[in-house]
C-alpha cells in the first residue's frame, strides 16, 4: 500500500497495531506517548509530530521505504 496521505498513514498504524494484538494505550506506553496521540494518528490528524509518528511507525515493524534520491 502506498502511504500518501494522514489518513492512510494512520489506516496502516491501526492495522499494524491490531494485528500485534495491541490497545491504543499499550502502543502508547511501549512508544513513550499519550493514548491520545495514538488516536490522532490513527485517524489521520495531519498535524501529528512526524518525529513521534515515525518512532510509532518503527515500533510496530513498519517499513518506510524511499526512492533514491539522484542529483539531476
Amino acid at each position: 500500500m502506498k502511504i500518501k496521505d494522514s489518513k492512510i498513514f494512520g489506516d496502516v498504524i491501526r492495522q499494524a497495531r491490531k494485528k500485534q494484538g495491541l490497545t491504543q494505550t499499550q502502543l502508547a506506553g511501549i512508544a513513550n506517548t499519550s493514548p491520545r496521540l495514538i488516536g490522532e494518528l490513527e485517524r489521520g490528524k495531519p498535524t501529528i509530530q512526524l518525529e513521534k509518528a515515525l518512532k510509532i511507525a518503527w515500533l510496530l515493524g513498519i517499513n518506510i521505504e524511499t526512492p533514491e534520491i539522484t542529483n539531476d
